[in-house]
Parts: C-alpha cells; structure tokens; sequence
C-alpha cells in the first residue's frame, strides 16, 4: 500500500485546505441563530432563578436532541470518548465560559453582551496559528487590529459607562476561543476523531454536573411555564453547539469564526421587543468596526478559497 507524503501541509489534517467551507459557514450561521434565541430565554429565566440552576435543569433537556442525534449516529458507538484529556479540557472551558456568560446575560442588556463576546473571533485568529498552525496573514492580523478596536470603543475604558461586569462577556470569548481551537484539532483527524455528538454529551455532563454544585445556594422550584422554557433552552442550545462543533470539524477556525457576528441582528431585535433595550452610538460604532473587520476576514478568505485551482 502507498504510504502518504510526510510534508507538513499534508500530513497535518489542521493545516491541509478544507473541502467544506461553505458547508462550515451554513452551520456556523445558524448554530449562532440558536443561540441567540437560546440567550433570550435565559435572559428571562435568570431575572427568577440562580444561574447554577439554569444551568443544570436546562443541561438535562439537552440529552434529548443528543439522544436523537446518537441513534441516527449509530447508537452509543457514536457516544465513544477516545481523548479524555482533551474533552475534559474543553467541557472545562465551556463551563467557565457559560458561568461568565450567562452571569453576563442576567445584569446587561442582551445585545451589548453578545457585542462584546465578538471578540471571540479575534481571539480565535490571534490564537489558531501558534496552537493550530493554521497560516493567518497579515490582512486577517490587520483585520484583528481593527475588531480590538472596536471592542475598546464599546468598553470605552475610563469611562463612567464601563463596569466590571462588561469583563464578563470577553472573559467568557477568551475561553470560548480556546474551546473552539480544542474543538478543531479533536475533530480535524479522521482516524482519530471525535464525533460532534460524543463531544456534545460530555460537555453537557459537565455543565450539568458544575450546576448542581450550587444547589446548596438557593435554587427556587420552577413553575411548570418556566419548565417549558428551560426545555426550549435545552433543545436550543444542544442543537445550535451540535452546528457549531459540525462547523469547526469541516472548515478552518479562522475562516468560520467571523460568522458568529450574525447574532448581533437577531439580539438586537429581540432585546428590543422584548425589553425595550437601544444600543447607544458607542456600542453601534464599536460593533461596526468589529463586524466589519470579521467581513473583511470572509471577504479574503472565502474569495481566495473560491478562487484557487
């Protein structure tokens, strides 16, 4: 049997070109669609119940679409774990993440939280060629430049606007960046992968498990309206991380992260008729930059990719 060329471009599954862009970029855009509307109903809940409690009763639901998608996978073949280290590291991240998160969620206005955590994607891009080894040019590092920029723009350091809490949503980018990166090099290697739902299950677990710890804190007894929404949330969130884990397995971080800023139109309008929230001209201004800057990255990369032999 032929042996496979050992040059780095080939060997290296991260590195070598993705044959699935496009289909990276559909499942990017509406697993960021969930959860936008999974934001909105925990935004509600979090105005009644502790965030630990939101946590784990919603985790619970999530076991349905993963049950679901499982069979359809091959039954609890498809559930294997084979990296226990690395999915460890990622369930961790992803706690944290959602514990800054959500806290984040409950005391600012849906819109300027999910513009703030745009810095995710910068992160990402900063991040994926020393971790990944993914080639990040210098129009994608001026690109970065820029996004950053906004972000102090909607930060407005020094102002009587910032609080600690705006740290909260970047803190929870940071993390989620590095989860993203995680997610990329377990699922990049066909031989070795992890399948999206195995990496779902075990996330989820220990969201769940994080949440119960607080349940000595105070958790409130849900009506059964509020039952509903934590199942709605709970369905939302397993399939929208289900398409975000899809879209890192088929297409470069760098190239898909971008597409998170679609979010920013649905929170807009939902924190608008539902709480009458107005982002002010510095929270437009900054978004603009960062969203602009994650376009030109698409523009560039998705075109060079369109455009190669």
């Amino acid at each position: 049997m032929t042996q496979p060329l050992k040059s780095p471009e080939i060997s290296n599954p991260v590195t070598a070109r993705t044959r699935a862009p496009l289909a990276g970029i559909a499942c990017m855009v509406a697993g960021s669609a969930l959860l936008t509307l999974n934001d909105g109903t925990v935004k509600w809940l979090s105005a009644e119940y502790p965030i630990g409690e939101i946590m784990a009763l919603r985790g619970l639901f999530v076991f349905l679409p993963i049950a679901l998608i499982a069979r359809r996978r091959g039954g609890l073949r498809a559930l294997e774990i084979r990296n226990l280290g690395a999915q460890g590291a990622r369930a961790a991240l992803t706690m944290l993440s959602t514990v800054f998160y959500l806290t984040a969620l409950a005391v600012m206005p849906i819109a300027d939280t999910i513009a703030l955590t745009f810095a995710g994607p910068l992160f990402l891009t900063m991040l994926v060629s020393p971790l990944l080894g993914e080639r990040v040019g210098w129009r994608r590092w001026t690109a970065v430049v820029v996004g950053f920029m906004g972000v102090v723009v909607m930060v407005r350091p020094g102002s009587d606007s910032l609080q600690a809490m705006a740290l909260l949503p970047i803190c929870a980018a940071l993390m989620g960046a590095i989860r993203d990166i995680i997610t990329r090099r377990i699922t990049s290697d066909i031989a070795t992968a992890e399948s999206s739902v195995a990496i779902l299950c075990f996330t989820t677990l220990v969201v769940i498990l994080a949440g119960l710890l607080t349940l000595p804190f105070g958790w409130r007894m849900p009506t059964i309206g509020d039952v509903g929404l934590l199942a709605c949330s709970g369905f939302l969130i397993g399939g929208a991380h289900y398409l975000l884990i899809e879209a890192f397995r088929l297409a470069e971080a760098g190239l898909i992260a971008p597409f998170k800023y679609t979010s920013i139109v649905w929170a807009v309008i939902f924190g608008f008729v539902v709480w009458g929230d107005i982002p002010d001209r510095w929270m437009v201004s900054g978004a603009i930059l960062v969203i602009g800057s994650g376009l030109y990255i698409f523009h560039r990369e998705v075109v060079s990719h369109t455009r190669a032999p």
